[in-house]
């Protein structure tokens, strides 16, 4: 965080999936490498949506569960803002509607004091008619909660991703889990933690050479 200001790359990780090994995983022996069991029992999946915070490399306010609709993902950014009230926050997102929805226009509108009777009518006129105004509304700079879209076909410039590629590898493509409840908690345990001992700010570097156009 930078004065007063959060600055929160949000996504969702969906789809992901609670397998159960048949059998044990054989760990490590001198001249062997672990033997992990092909076959699975599926018990479900569930969705994460992640915050990573800039400034300090922080997984907050993490959301999983079984759904992800634009009601999922408001009460997900009410919850996040819930954490530090009085700051001023900014979400970095892709463009999925779900994350220019009528409902997260609503909110947002609720909490700068702007009237809800003064932003019209889904598919029909003012603020709610449309992605794209919904989208201007959201992105206004004068509002204390606000949103950045990356640009089509460039979600994985979203630095959350890069973090959701960590928890692929090391909790959810060689996990063992009994069910949903236990799949979901081990990702908890894992943002916790991440949190404690890993959370650093990513460096965006560049050491190829440019691109001829």
């Amino acid at each position: 965080m930078k004065s007063g200001v959060h600055t929160v790359c949000v996504d969702e990780m969906t789809g992901v999936q609670a397998k159960e090994r048949i059998a044990p995983t054989k760990p490590m022996r001198p001249g062997q490498v672990e033997k992990v069991e092909f076959e699975y029992k599926r018990h479900g999946t569930q969705c994460l949506i992640g915050n990573f915070e800039v400034a300090t490399g922080q997984v907050i306010a993490p959301t999983v569960q079984a759904t992800r609709g634009e009601k999922d993902f408001a009460t997900h950014i009410e919850r996040t803002v819930a954490t530090d009230p009085q700051a001023g926050w900014i979400f970095v997102a892709d463009n999925l509607t779900t994350h220019t929805s009528a409902t997260l226009v609503l909110w947002v509108a609720s909490l700068c004091g702007v009237a809800a009777e003064s932003l019209g009518q889904k598919g029909k006129s003012g603020v709610l008619k449309s992605v794209a105004t919904r989208k201007a509304f959201l992105t206004d700079p004068r509002h204390r909660v606000r949103f950045v879209y990356v640009p089509k076909h460039t979600s994985w410039l979203n630095q959350v991703e890069i973090w959701f590629s960590v928890l692929a590898r090391r909790v959810v493509r060689r996990g063992n889990f009994r069910s949903v409840a236990d799949l979901r908690e081990k990702i908890l345990a894992y943002i916790a933690y991440h949190n404690r001992t890993r959370a650093k700010p990513y460096k965006w570097t560049y050491t190829g050479r440019p691109l001829n156009v």
